[in-house]
């Protein structure tokens, strides 16, 4: 599914963990806090039901258990107990319970997916890599020399004395099911740790729901390339949990060929017949495992082992459009309420749309707070015409974002969709994309003319940002820079005509 990057070596906590506005009227307090380079991704921890102080204690609690989970796994970290075993050859080490688990696990699905989901993947994957750095696809011997590799023993494990004997050379990742098994013992353990209603932890898009608590969960549309963009479905979840997995976020591009980050261990080519696959079920490691290996497999081999399994519920889409769902996933739907721009746009004349990317800056430490963020449009007279995104755990904060707010206290109108979870496959570590579909925040239709993007960033009593660029709707097709700061690093604009229909 996707890859455990450097886990974060210190993990910061937001200062401010004040409940957000309610949420379809469920009176508890919900305490949000947002995270980057955890895992590599981005990570998104939702408290109910708790004092600020019990809240406090249960993230500190899953913050801890991450980092100590991350420090026995990760391959990118070269001080991981798993990249120590990594160094060993042909004799017994004795392993903590925890990566003698996970590796447990991997010969498990390794031998029921029929080598779908292999640790030695990698062997793959690098393979990949390389052929897109020399822009050339990897020959039919470096092909069959990858696979041997695959096929061979990788370790040999006691449960009676918990060792593991490493046994050979090929390079190992503990992917596919590996963040969503991290995210469980956290989820766990920060149950465990407070007073607590419910939790929702969500790590660049495997999440998992616990408690007292059925939680709105939107599926990103793997077409899209924006995160405010209209979701492929929308799901009601309950003490179960969620991954996805697809190819529509990494990958390499040889001669002008995008290929997968997804390979099949079994073939050594990427997979791309899949876009994405959704799972949800009881146990984090099995929806993560399928999540992955359905991408993998056919969609007919999918859909026989996804029974084999009890209380797993699956959306597949193929590459080519077509949707594949378990019998029970209608019940886990959720409708989807149609906004009134939506109704408006439809039909319209504009024929344009500008693409709005931002990096956070991660700096040196490895990782950061997610600062306050408003993305917004304003005329060649400086009226606010639409807002575009807006990144915020509670309204009393947001005079932080003066310059927005400023043009906005007395129209703005919480959205407590907002709040909802989304699932999606993994994107890198603060790196975001928003669209503005020429509409103002009617839902009308703008003229052609001058406008000016804004992107504001801060943090509650610390640094800020401004950034502002004007463009011209008149204008063709055109890719915009936008010099970076101390909270964001970097931004562009992609101004284009529209894709995907929309």
């Amino acid at each position: 599914m996707k890859l455990i990057s450097c886990l974060i070596l210190a993990i910061g906590l937001i200062s401010t963990k004040m409940p957000a506005p309610n949420r379809e009227g469920d009176g508890r307090p919900l305490y949000i806090s947002h995270f980057e380079n955890v895992l590599g991704t981005s990570m998104e921890l939702k408290i109910y039901g708790a004092t600020a102080e019990q809240a406090t204690r249960a993230e500190t609690a899953a913050l801890s258990e991450i980092r100590r989970l991350g420090k026995i796994l990760s391959a990118y970290d070269a001080e991981s107990e798993f990249s120590r075993w990594l160094l060993t050859a042909q004799h017994p080490i004795h392993i903590s319970p925890e990566l003698f688990e996970v590796l447990a696990l991997f010969d498990q699905w390794r031998m029921r997916t029929g080598g779908a989901l292999d640790a030695s993947a990698e062997v793959v994957s690098q393979l990949w890599k390389k052929a897109a750095a020399r822009q050339s696809i990897p020959t039919d011997r470096e092909l069959a020399d990858a696979v041997a590799a695959v096929k061979e023993p990788h370790w040999r494990l006691d449960a009676t004395n918990q060792t593991a004997i490493h046994l050979g050379h090929a390079p190992l990742m503990l992917n596919s099911f590996a963040k969503s098994y991290i995210i469980r013992r956290a989820t766990d353990i920060a149950m465990a740790a407070a007073k607590v209603d419910a939790i929702v932890l969500n790590i660049g898009g495997d999440l998992v729901v616990r408690g007292n608590l059925s939680e709105t969960i939107q599926i990103s549309d793997p077409k899209a390339d924006a995160e405010n963009e209209k979701p492929l479905d929308q799901l009601q979840i309950n003490n179960k949990a969620v991954a996805t997995s697809g190819n529509y976020r990494r990958g390499e591009k040889i001669n002008g060929q995008w290929y997968s980050h997804i390979v099949d261990p079994r073939t050594g080519l990427p997979a791309d017949d899949i876009l994405s696959s959704t799972v949800v079920a009881p146990s984090a490691t099995d929806a993560g495992a399928l999540a992955t290996a359905f991408n993998v497999m056919s969609p007919t081999e999918s859909v026989k082992f996804a029974a084999l399994i009890p209380g797993v519920e699956y959306l597949i889409i193929t590459k080519k459009g077509e949707r594949i769902t378990s019998k029970g996933w209608s019940a886990l739907e959720k409708p989807m309420p149609i906004k009134s721009h939506e109704k408006t746009v439809s039909g319209g004349a504009n024929d344009f749309e500008m693409l709005i990317n931002l990096e956070i800056n991660l700096q040196k430490q490895g990782f950061v707070k997610r600062p306050y963020v408003a993305v917004w449009i304003e005329d060649e007279n400086h009226a606010a015409i639409k807002t575009i995104s807006l990144w915020h755990q509670r309204d009393k904060w947001l005079p932080e974002l003066k310059s927005w707010y400023l043009k906005y206290r007395g129209a703005y109108t919480a959205d407590n969709s907002i709040f909802n979870s989304v699932t999606s496959a993994t994107r890198s570590a603060g790196k975001y994309s928003v669209k503005w579909d020429g509409t103002d925040d009617k839902g009308n239709i703008v003229k052609p003319g001058k406008y000016t993007v804004k992107i504001e960033a801060a943090r509650e009593h610390g640094t800020y940002q401004l950034m502002r660029q004007e463009i011209d709707l008149n204008e063709t097709a055109k890719t915009i820079s936008i010099p970076g700061g101390v909270e964001i690093a970097s931004a562009s604009l992609d101004y284009r005509k529209k894709t995907n229909g929309n």
